[in-house]
């Protein structure tokens, strides 16, 4: 698909607002909507951009020739302004437009962005169809009847059912590259064996969490030859669902950016799929890598893996990584669900990360679809996705000291037990009696002497005598509950020992 294509598309109306022969005639890899004054970071070479002109205003006299700019970075193909907002196109948007040769084409003000981007995507899925037309070594007349059905818009579980029955080949199944299943022609799916990752369906981009892969449920050397080019013939199917998944993960991107500021949400979370009017539950995700785990763990691995686990709850979500490189969500149901939904799909996720990577996940509270609710509610789940003691966290936990502490970066809660304690540290290293200890068991027993000396075998005086030197060598009164509370705060953030190496 070239941009001048659009023009050709009668039904949607779009006109030419200014563009040479030379420039119409770029190729098309794709769409993206925005509004952002600035939206290079989130498009892709090849992408025709879509905005509805929120971001313009007639006194920023510089304004359209920053975002022309932006678009020429990203080397976008071609820009589509909406005429819903102000009636028309701007003027000194088109000559930025012109001063950067970007072409650019008016959408009428009745023309939604929803039914540009289905024309563009199906016109693609046609270009992706016809250069599959030699690839699948099967049946001439099958090959075309799938074809015709992809076409159509057939799901793929109707596409592989006729797929299975035409061409005798075993039951199989259609998965993504994390282990959920997108199609089968028989239930339940049979576990996949040891090293059978089926067969890749069109191209993948390095991620463990992205790609499809047929998979036949029983292994027929006879169907080999068929079921590769079933695969093959598979291709614009699961590249289509690529693009649109691709998309999905930009359009979080930029949901979870606005978050940082507070104009646009209401359109942010549209783009979405998010009403706007029911609350979202925040979720973070990271990929931890230890030594002997290879490479770098690139940061949208997490952003793929959540999408992923959080596909099988049919509600709609937004999954992406911000421009600092941290993934999270946003999910249209109740937090309880969200975190029983991912400890059910993380272990298969988890299995498809090599060497000593741990995929970690923090749900947060639900909140009102609101900048500052939706940020404390993002703040929330990272601080339980850096502190739980699990690999599935959830704010839940906070409710404890305990639990609050284990969010606190180390370092602070290390210096935080050194300040406190560690005239007791100095005193147990040169004599036989250790204080910190009696401390612990003394708080442990709400501060009863009697029970303390029952527990470490010693007469009630000596508790007496161990709690007031505790007392002289921190400057704290144990008879105060603020002293002890510090104290008890100091304890619990005790460097945890290194692990014994072999």
């Amino acid at each position: 698909m070239i941009v001048g294509d659009l023009l050709n598309l009668d039904d949607l109306d779009i006109r030419l607002a200014w563009g040479t022969p030379d420039l119409l005639d770029r190729p098309v890899s794709g769409v993206s909507s925005t509004d952002l004054q600035d939206p290079a970071r989130y498009l892709q070479p090849g992408e025709l951009v879509l905005t509805g002109l929120v971001w313009w205003r007639p006194a920023d006299a510089s304004g359209a020739l920053r975002f022309a700019t932006a678009l020429r970075s990203a080397g976008v193909a071609a820009l589509l302004a909406g005429e819903g907002t102000h009636g028309s196109i701007p003027e000194s948007l088109a000559e930025a437009c012109r001063t950067h040769g970007i072409p650019l084409l008016a959408v009428p003000a009745g023309v939604s962005f929803r039914a540009v981007t289905d024309r563009v995507y199906l016109r693609l899925w046609g270009d992706l169809r016809a250069g599959a037309e030699d690839t699948a070594a099967i049946p001439e007349t099958v090959r075309r009847e799938l074809l015709d059905l992809m076409h159509a818009d057939a799901d793929p579980g109707e596409v592989l059912a006729h797929a299975v029955g035409r061409l005798g080949v075993p039951d199989c199944s259609i998965t993504t590259a994390g282990g959920r299943t997108v199609a089968t022609t028989a239930t339940p799916v049979p576990p996949a064996g040891r090293g059978e990752a089926g067969l890749p369906i069109g191209s993948q981009d390095g991620s463990p969490f992205d790609g499809w892969r047929l998979r036949p449920h029983v292994r027929s050397a006879a169907a080999g030859p068929m079921l590769h080019g079933l695969a093959e013939l598979l291709a614009p199917l699961a590249a289509r669902a690529r693009a649109v998944a691709a998309a999905r993960r930009r359009a979080a991107g930029r949901l979870l950016d606005v978050l940082a500021g507070a104009d646009g949400l209401a359109e942010a979370l549209a783009d979405c799929g998010l009403s706007g009017s029911e609350p979202l539950v925040a979720v973070t995700a990271r990929i931890d890598h230890g030594p002997g785990s290879g490479t770098a763990v690139p940061a949208v691995w997490a952003g793929y893996a959540l999408a992923e686990a959080l596909h099988p709850l049919g509600v709609p979500y937004a999954a992406g990584t911000d421009r600092t490189g941290r993934s999270a969500a946003l999910v249209a149901a109740p937090a309880e669900r969200v975190a029983e939904q991912l400890r059910r799909t993380r272990p298969a996720l988890q299995a498809r990360l090599a060497g000593r990577r741990t995929l970690r996940v923090g749900v947060g509270p639900a909140a009102p679809p609101q900048p500052a609710a939706l940020r404390a509610a993002l703040v929330q789940a990272r601080y339980v996705l850096a502190g739980s003691a699990g690999p599935v966290g959830s704010a839940a936990e906070l409710d404890s000291l305990d639990g609050l502490l284990r969010g606190i970066p180390p370092e602070v809660t290390a210096a935080f037990h050194t300040r406190l304690l560690a005239p007791l540290a100095a005193h147990d290293r040169e004599n036989s009696v250790s204080l910190l200890d009696t401390l612990a068991v003394f708080l442990d027993h709400d501060g009863s002497w009697a029970r303390t000396a029952e527990s470490l075998h010693i007469h009630v005086n000596t508790v007496h005598y161990r709690i007031r030197r505790i007392e002289e060598l921190t400057g704290r009164n144990l008879a105060r509950l603020r002293d002890r509370l510090d104290l008890r705060a100091a304890l619990l953030c005790a460097p945890s020992p290194a692990p014994a190496t072999r």
